[in-house]
């Protein structure tokens, strides 16, 4: 099992655009092999800077989401609301 952590800042006022987008992208990805479980957190002082925490099988299934289609498809809606691009932290239990 591996964690997979995104850290995404949302442009000023894009908090909407980025919630729908977000959606649907999740729920792409609930839908995905190997895909565990996944839940979403808010920076406490900061509600523009968001983090997805997700749980997958291994790295490859991982992999196989990050590089599929329909990630693709979902972020190029998404990316135009962040205000520098996701940063990803793939992690495993010590």
């Amino acid at each position: 099992m591996i964690y997979v952590l995104i850290e995404r800042e949302i442009a000023p006022d894009m908090q909407t655009t980025y919630e729908e987008a977000a959606r649907k992208i999740l729920t792409q990805a609930y839908r995905t092999v190997g895909f565990v479980e996944g839940q979403t957190f808010v920076e406490k002082d900061n509600p523009l800077r968001r983090f997805t925490l997700s749980k997958w099988q291994s790295e490859l299934h991982w992999q196989h989401w990050y590089t599929s289609e329909d990630r693709r498809a979902q972020m190029a809606l998404l990316a135009p609301v962040l205000v520098d691009e996701e940063r990803i932290t793939i992690l495993e239990v010590a």
